[in-house]
């Protein structure tokens, strides 16, 4: 689940609030083993998505680099062809 999680910092274009979000939802998952909660656990299991979520952005705008930015599209390449030479038939 957690191979879900990429990284976020230095991309240009920035990341935006949604894939923080996503990111959050994937750890929350991770850590708590629910896909999705329980109407019980409902609430808790959302505001936690909402807190980490919030952490990750202060942490993205706190970090600094001196490293050019990554393309998105360079990244999504080298992802399709690490995934072709590992599931080639």
């Amino acid at each position: 689940m957690c191979r879900n999680i990429k990284p976020l910092f230095n991309f240009d274009p920035p990341v935006t609030e949604e894939e923080i979000r996503l990111a959050a939802l994937q750890f929350v998952r991770k850590v708590s083993g629910y896909n999705k909660p329980s109407k019980v656990n409902e609430a808790v299991y959302y505001a936690a998505v909402e807190e980490i979520a919030n952490a990750a952005a202060k942490l993205l705008a706190s970090l600094e680099t001196n490293a050019t930015p990554r393309s998105r599209d360079e990244q999504v390449a080298r992802a399709k062809a690490r995934a072709a030479e590992r599931f080639v038939r």
